[in-house]
């Protein structure tokens, strides 16, 4: 009887929920504006399209564009179908890329490479997890095609330790052929960006493969391969510049590696302990209970291969930082080993990446493929923070979005105070204010199903903004708009202020959702863009999924404006 009663209740309760969705007020997009678009579009258009001098007048009035070729601009939009028979569709030219967010002002690139943050992945060729997942050339691939600079590949023996191949050893990930790596970044190196790509080996070879990978490397890469003198020092590091279009090896020299006579990963991954998967790999030769013998003799060839030489953090902090004036290096440390080295010898770290390479990588027990939090080493001037880049979460839209900057070529200029230990820094005082308004969104309709966010009624999207950044800048917590109910095409108008003390550390975050009171709030969409390249004015910020993969047609409309504080407006 009871069961009986429990169907009833169910029907119930369901025909309730469908009746609900008849209540729910459904509203089609309206002609309603935000005021400031309003009058936007009063003072700069004819009934909404522009003619040449309307946006001449927008864009020097609005959006601060002083030396814009108008007709030029007026050219392009053809080709974006904004231009009609009446002019320029004023509403559409503010939703389309060519009223993109960000400045197109971009850095000679004539700096030594230690003066730059560099796009860095780590264990390039994964899949996913870092104990399961297959290896393969297509995440090589992405990253490339994304503007990924420094590439990395964990080289080991095949099972007859005749061949290389690149796999996560001591794990149960599947291996893919040295190769066919090599091949895939020789073919797509440049697709996205002409400055230079770094790949870092992990090496746990024997004398005779290196030598292999020797030979393979020039004969793949040929004249693209950065080819050092032999016995030649590096006392400065060349620029992306003096490097483009070059392929550069960055490992640790033959003499200064140690190597098992029986380190074949199949004999080491049969039955792997997670004890193993928890270790960094980088330490793994050291930890290892097999056997290790130091290397005896030189591979010339193989060490004339590398562009950068690598060395990693042991024992005395101090001696791994040691600064040599007649050699650079790039030094590795894991993300736990920066922060508690940075709590005691912060400045030392500082100085050392002034003119010689800092490299940081995920701890061994994100098995997960997940990601810390970059700051960690960006903010002591840490070169080449590497990524899990198959993660996706905060973390990653962060340094995605730091690489947006300087047109996303893979290369950001690290701040001046990091590179000169300049004396008049000072991070707790405010240099400037960016206020935010958040004016309106569209494209959900397009990207997701009509039932994706709610089951019978359009979502309840809201937005959320903060601030990442240098110490200090950090938000406490995202600012949150109200959330608008029923509406695929919402309105906020909403505005927030945000002080910014170090503005070239400083990305804005954004997120979209949809308010849902009976389960988790549905993810709608985000974006991280550099506060030093922001442009003022009125702007179409793009929305990005979870993986940082960019929507078609989900964008905002927002206003940036930079306020100076009155005692910093003479420079003081």
């Amino acid at each position: 009887m009871s069961n009986i009663k429990e169907v009833r209740t169910l029907k119930i309760m369901q025909s309730f929920e469908v009746f609900g969705c008849f209540l729910r007020h459904f509203r089609p997009k309206t002609d309603v504006l935000p005021d400031d678009i309003k009058q936007v579009i009063e003072n700069y258009s004819e009934n909404g399209m522009m003619n040449v001098r309307n946006l001449h007048d927008f864009l020097k009035d609005v959006q601060g564009q002083f030396d814009e070729d108008v007709n030029a601009i007026f050219e392009k939009a053809k080709h974006h179908n904004l231009l009609k028979h009446k002019g320029l569709h004023l509403l559409q030219f503010l939703f389309s890329d060519l009223n993109h967010p960000l400045s197109a002002i971009l850095d000679d690139m004539k700096s030594p490479i230690s003066h730059y943050y560099i796009y860095t992945s780590h264990n390039t060729y994964l899949t996913g997890n870092q104990f399961t997942s297959d290896s393969s050339v297509r995440p090589i691939i992405r990253a490339l095609q994304k503007g990924v600079r420094g590439i990395e590949l964990d080289l080991w023996p095949n099972s007859t330790n005749t061949d290389v191949n690149v796999c996560h050893g001591r794990t149960l990930t599947s291996s893919v052929k040295l190769r066919k790596c090599l091949k895939v970044i020789k073919d797509y190196a440049f697709c996205s960006s002409d400055y230079p790509v770094i790949i870092t080996f992990e090496d746990h070879l024997n004398r005779k493969l290196r030598a292999k990978v020797a030979i393979m490397v020039k004969n793949i890469f040929g004249g693209m391969l950065v080819q050092p003198k032999k016995d030649y020092k590096l006392i400065e590091l060349p620029s992306p510049a003096d490097l483009k279009r070059k392929i550069g090896i960055s490992t640790k020299p033959p003499n200064e590696s140690l190597e098992s006579e029986t380190n074949t990963p199949q004999k080491n991954v049969l039955f792997p302990t997670i004890s193993d998967c928890f270790q960094s790999k980088d330490d793994s030769d050291e930890n290892s209970k097999q056997e290790v013998i130091e290397m005896q003799g030189e591979v010339p060839e193989y060490r004339d291969l590398i562009a950068i030489h690598a060395t990693k953090h042991k024992g005395d902090v101090l001696d791994s930082l040691h600064v040599d004036p007649n050699k650079v290096r790039r030094l590795s440390m894991n993300e736990q080993e920066l922060v508690e080295a940075s709590k005691e010898y912060g400045q030392q770290i500082v100085r050392f990446t002034q003119g010689n390479i800092l490299r940081v990588y995920p701890k061994g027990t994100r098995l997960d493929s997940s990601n810390y939090n970059p700051y960690d080493g960006w903010k002591h001037g840490a070169q080449m923070v590497a990524f899990n880049m198959q993660g996706y979460e905060k973390n990653l839209w962060l340094m995605q979005g730091m690489f947006r900057a300087n047109n996303g070529c893979g290369y950001v200029k690290k701040p001046k105070f990091l590179l000169e230990g300049d004396p008049t820094f000072r991070p707790n005082e405010v240099k400037k204010f960016l206020k935010v308004k958040v004016y309106m969104g569209e494209g959900w309709h397009l990207e997701f199903h009509h039932a994706h966010f709610d089951y019978c009624s359009p979502p309840d999207f809201y937005a959320k903004v903060g601030i990442a950044g240098y110490e200090d800048d950090k938000s406490p917590r995202m600012c949150k708009t109200k959330s608008i109910e029923d509406d695929w095409w919402p309105i906020w108008d909403e505005v927030f202020e945000f002080p910014i003390r170090v503005p070239e550390l400083a990305l804005l975050r954004i997120e979209v959702k949809d308010n849902d009171t009976t389960k988790k709030n549905e993810f709608g969409g985000q974006t991280c863009l550099p506060v030093s390249e922001l442009r003022t004015g009125i702007r179409c910020v793009p929305l990005y999924d979870k993986k940082g993969e960019k929507y078609k047609f989900i964008k905002l409309l927002m206003r940036f404006e930079f306020i100076i504080p009155i005692e910093n407006e003479d420079g003081n």
